[in-house]
C-alpha cells in the first residue's frame, strides 16, 4: 500500500520525508519520490525500486528546503518505473501532487484534459489530478483542489503543493491520512509510524475531509468548504505498535484494512457508464473451453468461490485443484484450457510447479496474485493483481477477501464477454461489487465486534468445531474452519451443509459448536433445515445471519448478524465475521495470532 509523508516547518524537509518513508517501508512499494520547495521552485526526485536508490540520488544531487511531500508507490495504473513514480507535476512544474487510491473516471478526465492541450508524462491515473487542479487554479490552491475533486470519482488520499504557496493541501476519501501537530511545524502521513520521531500529537482525517497545513497550524473543512473539528489524539505507541496502527496485532490491523484492500482490488476496474469490467489483461475470453483453478490453502478456498461464480455467470466448466496434487494426477490440459493460479506471494512452490506443468501442455495461464515481481508473475501469460498490499500476519485475511473480489471481477468479465450475463444482471452485480468496501466497513462496527468477542468467550474451551455452508458460501465455511485451526489450534472441520447427514452428523452432541453460514440465499430454507437437524441432536448453533432476518436466527443458540449483500458477493462480507471469531478465540486462549506455530507466510518448499 502506498506511503505518504508531508512536512512544512523549519527542518530540512528532505530528511523528514526520507525518514518518514523509511518508517513506512513495511507497507510495501515499488518506487519512491519526493518534492521539496527550494529557492529554485519545486524540485522533484523520484526513482523506481527501493528507497535506497532515491537516497543515493539525493546524495548525488541534494535538495534543501523546509516544505516537501514524499511518496512510496505500489503500482496500480502504469508500470513501476521512474516515470510513473510519484510525485507528479504539471508541465510548468508549479503544482505537484502525490496520491494514494484509484481514480475510477481518470480515462474520461484524461481525454478531456488532452483535448484541452495538457500533455502527460506518465501512465498513471494520479497525474490527471495535477492537470485538473492546474485548470481550476486562480490564485487559491485550496479552492482549486476542491473544484478538481468535485469532478473525480474514486478513492484517494491526495496531497498537493504549489510553488507560490507555503502550504500543503490534502484530502481523503477511503485512503487514510493522519496529521502530526508540532510547534511551528506540521506533518502529514498515511500512517502514524512516519510521524512518531517528531510528534505524538495526531489528528486523524475522516472521509471527505480536506486540510490546509502551514507552519502556523491547520484548517480542516469538508469537500463543500464547511469547517470541521477533529480531536487531537496523543499517541504513546512504541515503534512496533505504530506499525500495527495501534491494533494489538498485525492480523487485526489487516482485518480492518479490508475495506481499503477491496477498494484497491475492485475500483478502477468497474465502469458504471458501460456496465463493463476492465481487467487490463490480453487473454481472449473466447479462446478457451474450460478453466482450471489451482491454489493452496486459503487461496484454494478463494478458487472454490471463483468456480461457483464463473460457472454461474460465464457458463464455463471450472475445476479447482489443490496445487500440491495437480501435477501428480496427469491433468487433462490443452491449448483450449485456461489455468488460473491463485497466490498471495506468487512464490508458493506447489502452485508454481503446477503452473509449469500446465504450460507444458499449452494451456493459457493467468495469475491472481498480490506480490508484484514474484516468480509466478514472470511465468504466467497474464496477471490480475489483487492490490491488497503487504500482508504480514501469517493467517491470510485481506488477501483472501481481495482474491474473492478478483474472482468476482473475472466472472463478470467472462460473463459479459461471452454473452452469458445480460446487461441488467451485470449492472446489478456491478452495484453489489461497488458496495463491498462499505459493507465490510459496516461488518467491522464496534457493536458487531463486541458480539463476536462475546461468542468467542463462550465457546473458547471447545475442543472441536463444525462449520457448514451452502452454495457460494460453502467455501466460506471451509475458510472459517481453516482460520480457526491455524491460529487457535482448535480442531475444526467444514462441510457443505447438505453433506452433514452423510457422516459428520455422527459428531454432533451438546459439546460441539456448529457454525452455520445462513445468510440471504435461494438455499436459505434448506440451510435452516440443516440447522434444525443440528439442534435435534443438541448441537450448539452459531448462525451467521443477514441483518433483519428473524427466521434463521430463531433456531440458533447464538447469532452473528452481518450486513445484507447480494448472494454472489456475500462470501466477502460473511468471511469477515469468521475471521473475527477465530481471532478472538485465539487471543482469548493466549495464542500468537501473527505467528502461528509450524506455519510460514509463503511455503516455498514442497
Amino acid at each position: 500500500m502506498c506511503g505518504i509523508v508531508g512536512y512544512v516547518g523549519f527542518r530540512n524537509a528532505r530528511d523528514v520525508l526520507i525518514d518518514g518513508l523509511a518508517k513506512l517501508e513495511y507497507r510495501g512499494y515499488d518506487s519512491a519520490g519526493v518534492a521539496v520547495r527550494t529557492d529554485a521552485g519545486l524540485t522533484v526526485r523520484k526513482k523506481a525500486g527501493k528507497l535506497a536508490f532515491l537516497v543515493e540520488e539525493l546524495a548525488q544531487e541534494p535538495v534543501s528546503g523546509t516544505l516537501g511531500i514524499g511518496h512510496t508507490r505500489w503500482a496500480t495504473h502504469g508500470l513501476p518505473n521512474d516515470r510513473n513514480a510519484h510525485p507528479h507535476a504539471t508541465e510548468d512544474g508549479r503544482i505537484v501532487i502525490i496520491h494514494n487510491g484509484i481514480i475510477e473516471n481518470y480515462l474520461t478526465l484524461k481525454e478531456g484534459l488532452t483535448e484541452r492541450g495538457h500533455s502527460f508524462k506518465s501512465e498513471t491515473d494520479s497525474e490527471v489530478l495535477a492537470h485538473l487542479i492546474e485548470e481550476k487554479y486562480e490564485g487559491d490552491l485550496e479552492t482549486a483542489v476542491r473544484a478538481a475533486l468535485a469532478e473525480v470519482r474514486g478513492a484517494y488520499g491526495i496531497v498537493v503543493t504549489h510553488v507560490d504557496h507555503r502550504e500543503i493541501v490534502a484530502a481523503r476519501t477511503v485512503s487514510p491520512l493522519v496529521m502530526g501537530v508540532g510547534d511551528g511545524e506540521m506533518f502529514l502521513a498515511s500512517d502514524v509510524p512516519a510521524l512518531l520521531p517528531y510528534t505524538r500529537r495526531m489528528v486523524y482525517l475522516h472521509d471527505g475531509d480536506m486540510v490546509v497545513l502551514s507552519e502556523d497550524g491547520y484548517r480542516i473543512t469538508n469537500l463543500s468548504g464547511e469547517r470541521q473539528s477533529r480531536d487531537v489524539v496523543h499517541i504513546d505507541w512504541d515503534a512496533e505498535a505504530a506499525e500495527k496502527g495501534g491494533f494489538d496485532t498485525y492480523m487485526l490491523k489487516e482485518i480492518h484494512e479490508q475495506p481499503q484492500a477491496l477498494t484497491n482490488t475492485l475500483m478502477g476496474r468497474l465502469h458504471d457508464e458501460t456496465g463493463e469490467v476492465d481487467l487490463d489483461i490480453a487473454l481472449d475470453p473466447a479462446c478457451f473451453e474450460r478453466i482450471q483453478i489451482v491454489a493452496c490453502g486459503t487461496a484454494f478456498y478463494a478458487g472454490l468461490v471463483g468456480e461457483y461464480l464463473i460457472e454461474q455467470l460465464a457458463r464455463v466448466p471450472v475445476e479447482v485443484d489443490v496445487a500440491s496434487e495437480y501435477r501428480y494426477r496427469a491433468p487433462i490440459v490443452d491449448e483450449k484450457t485456461l489455468v488460473i493460479v491463485v497466490s498471495q506471494s506468487g512464490e508458493t512452490i506447489d502452485t508454481l510447479e503446477a503452473l509449469r506443468e500446465a504450460k507444458k501442455f499449452g494451456a493459457k495461464t493467468l495469475g491472481v496474485i498480490n506480490a508484484k515481481g514474484s516468480s509466478m508473475t514472470r511465468e504466467v501469460d497474464d496477471v490480475l493483481y489483487i492490490h491488497a498490499g503487504p500482508e504480514i500476519g501469517v493467517a491470510s485475511t485481506k488477501a483472501y477477501t481481495s482474491m474473492v473480489g478478483a474472482m468476482l471481477l473475472l466472472a463478470l468479465w467472462l460473463g459479459r464477454a461471452r454473452g452469458t450475463l445480460n446487461a441488467e444482471k451485470g449492472a446489478e452485480l456491478l452495484h453489489g461489487a461497488r458496495e463491498l468496501p462499505r459493507l465490510v466497513e459496516e461488518a467491522l462496527s464496534p457493536e458487531r465486534l463486541a458480539n463476536i468477542e462475546r461468542i468467542a468467550e463462550k465457546y473458547k474451551d471447545a475442543r472441536d468445531y463444525l462449520f457448514l455452508g451452502r452454495g457460494v458460501n460453502a467455501p466460506t465455511a471451509f475458510e472459517g474452519a481453516l482460520k480457526l485451526k491455524e491460529i487457535s489450534y482448535i480442531h475444526a472441520e467444514a462441510y457443505a451443509a447438505g453433506e452433514m447427514k452423510h457422516g459428520p452428523i455422527a459428531l454432533i452432541d451438546e459439546n460441539l459448536p456448529v457454525v452455520v453460514v445462513a445468510t440471504k440465499s435461494f438455499l436459505l430454507e434448506k440451510t435452516v433445515s440443516n440447522i434444525q437437524e443440528v439442534r435435534a441432536r443438541k448441537g450448539r448453533v452459531i448462525a451467521l445471519v443477514s441483518d433483519g432476518d428473524t427466521e434463521a436466527s430463531r433456531h440458533a443458540d447464538d447469532v452473528i448478524f452481518v450486513p445484507q449483500a447480494d448472494e454472489y458477493v456475500s462470501p466477502v462480507v460473511n468471511v469477515v465475521a469468521l475471521q473475527l471469531l477465530s481471532y478472538y478465540t485465539a487471543t482469548l486462549l493466549g495464542k500468537d495470532v501473527d505467528k502461528p506455530r509450524n506455519l510460514a507466510k509463503s511455503v516455498t518448499v514442497e
